[in-house]
């Protein structure tokens, strides 16, 4: 049975590009495996780099002051890194969910942080609006796309400050001025490979700029200057999302896949909004397009959906545990195909009820 994996992550990825990696476990380097080379060879060298240039290529910031970094620790050690090397005083923070409230966390054993907006009074369900970025704070942080409630900006403001965006859950999906950010960060396992590696674009110009001492590990200048080989990385998730971000291209770029990912969103919502056995949880300008939310309106037809979903070869529609309900994980390598079969479960279920 073919399977479709709406997981909100580790994420679903094309199978040209598990074939590729399983392959090079196997024998990468004349009977080498890639994980068993050394990280300093000319092979995966190589690799680094290539990964490293089809992001800016990918992003269109190549020649534009920035560069692309692939370090460990997660998005979670983003939250630190960005206020280690960029909070000399104060910050501005929009606060849309869990992960940019775990971002505040971290931001605050440092110095004073500022939530400019918050829509955490509604359970994250929209996206606030109309707040204002004070001119004289070090930097303002967002986050893009907001996994367990399921929402996303579509308009970024104008920063009069170096802003800084968590883009873990829908970077390489839609095409944006991505000059106007002067930090990216993303974990790997939303959109782009396994979990292991993190991508981080950086502005050359906006560091250097606080007075504290940073650690070796934590600091961008380092990695940069050490072309993110400072300790020994991730190898195998360096290498699969060097893949996935060639096949993107080959797609035809980011502007390809932002066809498909519309084409995949405007069917499930469609679902959602004309069957009245469900109802979206977040509000509906500010739906994303890579994690649909979405709840049933009758709790007695639970037991019967789960059913059919799983057996429809489904797999990693539960919802999670601050939303409840159901979350369709729509990432690039996830086929309109696969969302058609879902959309269909929800209609035969409609039609039994």
């Amino acid at each position: 049975m073919q399977r479709h994996n709406f997981s909100a992550g580790p994420c679903v990825l094309p199978q040209e590009v598990l074939q590729k990696a399983s392959q090079a476990v196997l024998d990468f380097d004349n009977g080498l495996s890639l994980i068993e080379i050394s990280h300093r060879s000319k092979s995966f060298v190589d690799i680094m780099e290539q990964a490293r240039s089809l992001a800016l290529e990918l992003l269109d910031l190549e020649g534009k002051g920035y560069k692309a970094l692939f370090l460990q620790g997660g998005a979670s050690m983003q939250f630190l890194m960005v206020a280690q090397n960029m909070l000399e005083k104060r910050a501005a923070y929009l606060n849309t969910g869990t992960w940019s409230d775990k971002a505040i966390k971290e931001a605050k054993i440092f110095d004073d942080i500022i939530e400019v907006a918050s829509s955490k009074n509604a359970n994250y369900n929209y996206i606030p609006k109309g707040y204002e970025i004070p001119e004289d704070y070090d930097y303002f942080h967002c986050t893009s796309n907001n996994t367990i409630f399921g929402t996303q900006i579509k308009e970024f403001p104008n920063s009069p400050i170096p802003m800084v965006c968590d883009m873990s859950s829908d970077i390489f999906s839609r095409t944006l001025d991505f000059s106007k950010f002067d930090i990216i960060y993303a974990g790997a396992q939303k959109n782009m490979g396994p979990a292991g590696t993190t991508l981080v674009i950086v502005k050359e110009d906006v560091l250097g700029k606080v007075s504290r001492k940073i650690p070796s590990m934590l600091d961008y200048k380092v990695h940069i200057e050490k072309s993110s080989m400072f300790n020994t990385p991730p190898v195998f998730a360096v290498y699969t999302s060097m893949l996935t971000l060639q096949w993107l291209k080959d797609l035809g770029g980011i502007k390809a896949i932002e066809e498909e990912n519309e084409k995949k969103a405007r069917l499930i919502y469609s679902e959602i909004d004309l069957n009245p056995l469900f109802k979206g949880f977040a509000a509906k300008e500010d739906r994303s397009y890579m994690n649909a939310t979405f709840t049933l309106t009758n709790d007695d037809l639970k037991e019967t959906f789960d059913t059919m979903w799983k057996e429809a070869g489904i797999n990693g529609l539960n919802g999670h545990r601050s939303v409840g309900g159901y979350r369709a994980s729509m990432y690039n390598a996830l086929s309109l195909d696969s969302v058609k079969v879902l959309v269909e479960v929800m209609s035969e279920l409609e039609s039994k009820a």
